[in-house]
């Protein structure tokens, strides 16, 4: 009978696996990055340059922000985001640890997945609307008021949304729909979602997994002074007088 696939990604993370997974997670990390060994299981399903992911339902997290990275492992160790694989593995590990790893990741600078291809026009236009613009009538925010006008992300804590595949993009926004992926409160992006359309999940994900990845991937350094809605997850610095 074949080993449950979670078990099996939590031991490797337990046991601090000797080798990492493929020849090219050595040559980026190198034999001896005792980290890279470590969070062999991560590799494993993110990939060790984030590019050939597992399903299509597999985000890279390679780049992104550590302190988006450190608040996702949390949602999951605390059930607000659910992933059996992932609920399990981080179930016991400290705070500390956690933002060890997101730190990590973070700093990895690795290449992008070639863009998907290009939607339909009538869904690409309606995807480009409310990733760029939004739509006031509807009051949904455009999503690069919070992701950069790059769409990759914003330091301390907001992702970059470019990379990614549709399937995933689809996925955590219909999460976010019907309350089964939550955020620290107030939960900003249930909110918005609630806000769209039946087509407009489907449209904003083809377009941004088909976006051309930009000159420089890295999130932007400042952070956003004055968002659209609240968001718990993603504190305002202080304004100056």
């Amino acid at each position: 009978m074949p080993v449950p696939r979670f078990l099996l990604l939590s031991a490797l993370l337990a046991w601090g696996l000797i080798a990492v997974t493929s020849a090219s997670a050595r040559a980026q990390a190198g034999d001896d990055d005792p980290m890279a060994r470590r969070l062999a299981a991560c590799t494993a399903c993110h990939g060790p340059q984030g590019i050939e992911l597992e399903d299509g339902y597999v985000p890279r997290i390679h780049g992104k922000p550590a302190g988006y990275l450190y608040n996702q492992l949390i949602n999951y160790q605390d059930y607000r985001r659910r992933n059996t694989s992932m609920n399990h593995m981080v179930a016991h590990l400290s705070p500390a640890y956690l933002y060890e790893i997101a730190d990590y990741f973070a700093g990895l600078d690795t290449p992008y997945p070639e863009p998907a291809a290009a939607p339909a026009t009538a869904v690409a236009e309606r995807g480009e609307q409310l990733v760029r613009h939004g739509d006031t009538r509807a009051d949904i925010p455009a999503c690069a008021a919070c992701h950069g006008e790059r769409l990759t992300g914003v330091q301390p804590n907001t992702p970059g949304l470019i990379g990614l595949p549709r399937q995933y993009i689809m996925a955590q926004l219909g999460a976010w729909r019907v309350g089964t992926r939550h955020a620290a409160a107030p939960d900003c992006m249930h909110t918005i979602v609630g806000r769209m359309g039946p087509g407009d999940i489907e449209a904003v994900a083809a377009w941004l997994a088909s976006r051309p990845i930009p000159t420089d991937t890295h999130p932007v350094a400042n952070a956003v002074l004055d968002p659209p809605l609240d968001c718990g997850s993603v504190p305002v610095p202080e304004r100056r007088p």
